[in-house]
């Protein structure tokens, strides 16, 4: 008693809440579980010892053994004689076993004489006669009952009880129509609007939602209501998730977060019970906000496609509709929800009363890459005096995902380089490696497929640095970097949101540039441009088709109608336009590439000696910078080495051209060259 007591004292919340120290507590379901195989033991020992078929004797063997002495015991039924034989008799049993057996008349065969006649004969061979007038019914009819009862008890215990006390008493039967939303708090998220960089107007937006959780009378004041959903809108990696975190971090808050997909199942009617017990916790927790990612994964248009509506997904999708617009619904619970489809979200769905706010959180500029960048680094140990804003430039179009890896991918290179601090040589590595792959510097290459791979490069970089409506080059590299042989990088000066005409061409002579280098100083042309043609057909089809940059179609839109494509409606191209317009299409795109192709020979032409000597720097270097290719172009030593009688057409390499009529490269993945960005191509 004094050991509760104690034990009772040091409890904090007070009272007996469990065993004493060094008393162990058996459970209630161990009990339950010792307890059911006693009584099946018990169960069992019942059958096997007094419910064990007898020994089956005729009439004349069960008169032999009355004769005999042999019989313990008689039991008198309404058609058979039962009883038990001695121990010890010729042709026994061990001692200490009962021999059971049974003799069986015909209906009505036992009657009084044969009942008298064993009465006698029990006198003078001592035995006993008794009467069982059930004749076994009852029995027989347990015998058949308690391996069923049996059979439910075992399927009771091993099947429905665990499946109720399975995950944290509700079990799979009780939890299959609870919500599985995870809940998050300041504590647990550690993540605040300064962890933010880079979305400051997402930011500014959602910062109205944190203000009003906070001091709602400051909004009410004047009759305004806060928005009751907030739909986060971005290409993946943005940062809406990170976003959302944020904001559990800023309100002091219950904030509920779950996956459009943890609501979907193969039953019907399972996710709208979950987006049910959902807003009702969300609603006893009030105020508070609730946070749907993904919520394209049930909020796609109903009715849409070939194969008829998803019963399940529909109805999932009609319960969010009603919690969050409804007769009862709650101004308190604010939902925040994420999607990068946008265009595939019902309509109901997005209306004013349920998303009244639509967020785009963009991919950042260049200001924006630097602070993402900053915030990064923080985490990791840079050089001193490292500026990333060279790198920040060097990454348009990086979303804030892909910038975190870049600095995670920095630091694991410095660290194999055994670094003690990440420098400029490390990002630009990881930058390259994070959106154009790995470089494969141990590859094996040709050396006809080397200098194919060179000048194919040299076209490129080239006409990146003499065309002035190109973006600049950056680097030209013909290391083997993920499918290509060789690569070339353009940094643009500025983020590009639009593309002029002057822009586009200057890029499509840019596309031509390797093919055509390849056909003046190699004799030949390659699979090596596969891509560049695959891109350069796509850019002027945009142009025609999309940006209304022809003078000879006009700017007129020939596509397929977004509606269509957004309800999955497969249509045929030109199912929009006659085939005559077609064939305009065809010619006006032929025209242009074309027209791209004479003008970008006619640069390289005049600048053909440059080209060879870049094409040779890259033999040597395998890797050359813009202010490589600048003292190239100008005449300048690279590295001690003097090209300028290259630049001058004076002393030619030996092999000028290089035939590859004996060694063409097989279409594959691993192509020669035709990889660089173009930032704003889409």
């Amino acid at each position: 008693m004094a050991e509760q007591q104690r034990f009772d004292q040091d409890d904090p919340r007070g009272g007996a809440k469990g065993p004493p120290p060094g008393r162990m507590k058996m459970s209630r379901g161990v009990m339950s579980w010792v307890g059911f195989i006693l009584i099946a033991l018990m169960i069992l020992a019942l059958i096997n010892d007094g419910f064990k078929s007898p020994k089956a004797l005729s009439i004349g063997e069960f008169w032999s053994e009355v004769e005999s002495g042999s019989v313990k015991k008689v039991i008198i039924t309404d058609n058979s004689l039962k009883g038990e034989l001695r121990e010890k008799r010729p042709g026994a049993l061990a001692s200490g076993t009962v021999e059971r057996f049974q003799v069986k008349y015909p209906p009505g065969a036992i009657q009084q004489e044969l009942i008298e006649k064993l009465v006698s004969l029990s006198k003078e061979k001592g035995f006993n006669i008794e009467y069982d007038e059930t004749s076994g019914l009852y029995l027989q009819l347990l015998v058949s009952i308690i391996p069923w009862l049996l059979i439910i008890l075992f399927i009771w215990f091993f099947v429905f009880r665990q499946l109720r006390t399975s995950a944290g008493g509700a079990g799979i039967l009780g939890n299959f129509g609870r919500s599985r939303h995870r809940v998050a708090n300041k504590e647990m998220t550690n993540v605040t609007f300064s962890d933010v960089a880079g979305i400051e107007e997402a930011k500014d937006e959602v910062q109205e939602i944190v203000e009003f959780l906070k001091n709602p009378k400051r909004f009410q004041r004047l009759g305004g209501r806060i928005p009751r959903g907030v739909l986060l809108v971005g290409e993946p990696g943005c940062g809406k998730t990170l976003l959302a975190k944020a904001i559990a971090g800023e309100a002091d808050v219950p904030f509920f977060s779950i996956s459009g997909a943890d609501f979907v199942e193969m039953f019907v009617g399972v996710g709208a019970s979950r987006v049910r017990d959902l807003f009702r916790q969300a609603k006893e927790n009030a105020p508070c906000i609730v946070f749907l990612d993904e919520i394209d994964a049930v909020g796609r248009k109903r009715g849409a496609g070939y194969n008829g509506g998803h019963d399940e997904r529909e109805q999932t999708l009609n319960a969010i509709l009603v919690e969050m617009d409804g007769f009862d619904t709650s101004d308190q619970v604010i939902v925040i929800a994420a999607t990068n489809r946008e265009d595939v979200l019902d309509a109901a769905l997005t209306r004013p009363g349920r998303f009244d706010r639509r967020v785009y959180v963009p991919l950042p500029d260049i200001k924006g890459r630097l602070e993402i960048l900053k915030v990064h680094a923080k985490k990791v140990k840079l050089r001193a005096g490292l500026d990333l804003t060279r790198i920040a430039r060097g990454t348009p179009m990086f979303s804030g995902a892909e910038l975190a890896a870049l600095i995670n991918e920095a630091a694991l290179l410095a660290t194999l380089s055994g670094k003690d601090a990440i420098d400029l040589a490390d990002l630009e590595e990881a930058r390259d490696k994070v959106r154009w792959g790995r470089a494969y510097k141990s590859r094996r290459i040709d050396e006809k497929e080397k200098a194919i791979t060179a000048y194919h490069e040299a076209g490129h970089a080239a006409l990146m640095h003499l065309l002035p409506d190109s973006d600049p080059l950056h680097k030209v590299s013909i290391i083997p970097r993920g499918p290509a042989l060789g690569v070339t990088f353009q940094l643009p000066e500025t983020d590009r949101y639009t593309m002029s005409r002057k822009h586009a061409f200057a890029s499509l002579q840019v596309l031509y540039g390797g093919r055509i280098a390849e056909e003046m100083f190699c004799n030949d042309v390659t699979s090596g441009a596969a891509s560049d043609i695959q891109r350069a057909t796509g850019l002027a089809r945009t142009m025609i088709c999309d940006w209304g940059m022809s003078d000879a179609l006009g700017p007129v839109r020939y596509g397929p109608d977004d509606m269509k494509k957004n309800m999955a409606i497969i249509e045929m191209p030109g199912g929009d336009y006659s085939q005559t317009t077609a064939e305009r299409i065809d010619q006006e795109i032929r025209r242009v590439i074309d027209e791209a192709n004479r003008s970008a020979r006619d640069v390289m032409e005049r600048h053909r000696g440059q080209i060879e000597a870049l094409a040779q720097a890259l033999l040597k270097h395998e890797t050359l910078d813009r202010e490589d290719v600048m003292k190239i172009f100008r005449g300048e030593p690279l590295d001690k080495v003097s090209l300028s009688g290259l630049i001058e057409g004076e002393a030619l390499p030996p092999k000028r051209g290089v035939d590859v009529s004996a060694s063409r490269p097989e279409p594959g993945p691993s192509l020669p060259g035709g990889a660089f960005p173009q930032p704003g191509l889409g």
